[in-house]
């Protein structure tokens, strides 16, 4: 896992911190396919940011699951593409997520993550 620090640039209500986390996703239209794997770049209690090998539509809803260092199951979200951009190589898309549905003691966990990656990163 590489963790970098909290993006200072971000004009975001809820801080992210820029962590390599196991994800996995799927298409909620497309529930019954097989979900495809993925690292995140950046995460907050208010969404995430992952890289994929195929073009997701704006808008597009999506089924998340984290794997936090911290927990031992997953953290399951329900997110919404907000943005997306190619990649500088042109083999990949980053894609922001903002989350729609989360349990609460998913959205604790967290930023709870947050909060302690972000303090042993300064």
């Amino acid at each position: 896992m590489e963790k970098d620090s909290v993006m200072p640039e971000d004009r975001r209500r809820v801080p992210r911190v820029r962590f390599n986390l196991p994800l996995q996703y799927k298409n909620l239209r497309k529930i019954g396919e097989g979900s495809s794997g993925s690292v995140t770049r950046d995460i907050g209690e208010g969404g995430v940011c992952f890289n994929s090998s195929q073009f997701i539509s704006l808008a597009c809803r999506l089924v998340v699951e984290i794997k936090l260092p911290t927990v031992d199951k997953p953290v399951k979200a329900i997110s919404k593409v907000a943005w997306i951009r190619k990649s500088s190589t042109g083999e990949h898309y980053e894609l922001g997520n903002q989350f729609l549905e989360i349990a609460k003691e998913d959205k604790g966990r967290i930023a709870d993550f947050v909060t302690k990656a972000a303090s042993t990163s300064l």
